[in-house]
């Protein structure tokens, strides 16, 4: 039996318009400009920029953070640990102190200070305090430390060690240095006076540990 396809039907069907809302077109605002498409090397370009606002960043406050440092340490203080015993009681081992040294630039060492000394022929730097000055006789007799034959104080000091020395004339420019713990010290009684040059700077500021932060004369 042969079926009957109403062929009428089906090409009238096929025959009508399609509507104008069914078509995949895109909107013309939907395609990307040529303005709004990155090139590739756009990327590469804002790497490098950051990179060189990051140098520049260096270049101005790192930079010169470092070259004031310097100056710091070199011309006007610069902080140090104690080692050895020394100078106990008044310094002891591992605290921290701060050397200034722009009162030597203005004026000589005096009596008494505590001075940090860098002697070229010793590898570490020395931390003693100033006893004898330029053109000064200095003696000991017994512990007791003679300026000029007259005994000077020593309240400071840490078990007199009864030895004796000299007595000796300094030199202009040479100062005689002791440790304040006499019986364990090496200083001018050991290597001699110290020159000027050789010392750096003078205990400024202890800062640690804390409990006894103090500021030296």
């Amino acid at each position: 039996m042969t079926e009957n396809i109403d062929i009428t039907d089906t090409k009238r069907a096929t025959d009508e318009p399609i509507p104008a809302e069914d078509y995949q077109t895109e909107s013309p605002d939907e395609i990307p400009g040529a303005d709004e498409v990155s090139p590739a090397g756009d990327g590469v370009g804002q790497t490098f920029a950051l990179i060189g606002t990051a140098l520049k960043e260096v270049l101005q406050v790192v930079v010169p953070a470092i070259l004031l440092a310097l100056a710091i340490h070199i011309f006007l203080a610069q902080a140090t640990v104690v080692y050895g015993q020394s100078m106990q009681p008044n310094l002891q081992p591992s605290e921290r102190l701060v050397i200034e040294k722009v009162s030597y630039y203005f004026g000589a060492p005096q009596r008494g200070d505590i001075v940090v000394l860098d002697r070229p022929q010793m590898s570490d730097l020395l931390i003693k305090r100033v006893v004898g000055l330029p053109g000064e006789s200095v003696e000991i007799r017994r512990g007791r430390v003679l300026i000029d034959g007259q005994a000077i104080d020593q309240s400071f000091v840490q078990l007199p060690d009864g030895s004796t020395y000299g007595p000796i004339t300094l030199g202009a420019g040479d100062y005689f240095v002791m440790g304040d713990n006499r019986n364990n010290s090496n200083d001018s009684r050991v290597f001699g006076p110290v020159h000027r040059n050789e010392i750096t700077g003078k205990a400024w500021l202890r800062y640690w540990p804390l409990n006894r932060f103090t500021f030296f004369q």
